[in-house]
């Protein structure tokens, strides 16, 4: 179950704890265009009752280019799921609720400030007991995810490197932040490669059309595609990542 769980991705977005149906694609196995095509089903069915449970929003692909995504919260991910079968789609299940009990428990803890000093006290003795036992708990996971970091490989590193990226924007304050931390990474890789990708990219361009390729080809190459064709980039990113990942502590998520 633990192998599960560092891939289920819930936070909490305007103090409702949400997933994303990105998130569900990747871990029911199911392509992310169906899982949407699933969620809108429903809001056209029954939109009064559905709609508080689903918010439009967008992210960025492995080419960086934004795609529609829903938010949902714990409702919406339970008659989303309803309809997900097989042993793999009931460990995941569980693991979402297990996560969504956790996050809900944390937002809507009690206060405890109107009790007795001794009542307190206890409640101070109990969380520092709990809070110890979490701690050992996240070291051993960090010691797991700082192992797998530093064993990823270029197999799928596009979609290794944007998954890092997006959640270091998280931490960061949100996916409004993506854009500056991807532009962090580039100009972390051009000072370790001593390279300049906007000329690399410009290029690439000229080159493209050059060939006589179409616009909407050229205009769909990034710099993503630049570092792709290059190995020795390609390696160096993956590197430039895998640090700013241990610097922005995404790795005790």
């Amino acid at each position: 179950m633990t192998r599960i769980k560092t891939q289920i991705h819930i936070v909490i977005e305007n103090e409702q704890v949400v997933t994303t149906s990105r998130n569900i694609a990747d871990n029911f196995g199911k392509q992310h265009k169906h899982v949407i095509e699933s969620i809108e089903k429903l809001l056209k069915e029954d939109g009064s009752n559905f709609r508080p449970m689903f918010k439009k929003g967008s992210e960025p692909d492995s080419y960086g280019r934004k795609q529609k995504v829903y938010y949902m919260n714990r409702d919406g991910f339970s008659f989303l799921a309803m309809g997900f079968t097989g042993s793999k789609a009931r460990e995941f299940k569980l693991a979402y609720i297990e996560q969504f009990n956790q996050m809900e428990a944390h937002i809507n803890r009690p206060d405890t400030s109107q009790l007795s000093p001794e009542l307190q006290m206890f409640n101070q003795i109990f969380h520092t007991v709990a809070n110890n036992e979490l701690k050992t708990k996240q070291l051993e996971n960090k010691v797991d995810n700082i192992s797998a970091l530093m064993t990823l490989d270029a197999k799928d590193w596009r979609k290794e490197m944007v998954t890092i990226l997006r959640k270091i924007a998280i931490k960061q304050g949100g996916m409004d932040k993506y854009s500056e931390i991807t532009n962090e990474s580039y100009v972390r890789l051009e000072a370790k490669a001593r390279c300049n990708l906007n000329t690399r990219l410009e290029n690439r361009k000229k080159n493209m059309i050059a060939q006589g390729l179409g616009k909407t080809t050229v205009k769909r190459l990034n710099k993503l595609d630049i570092i792709e064709a290059d190995h020795r980039l390609k390696q160096i990113y993956i590197s430039v990542v895998k640090d700013m990942a241990i610097k922005y502590k995404v790795w005790s998520e």
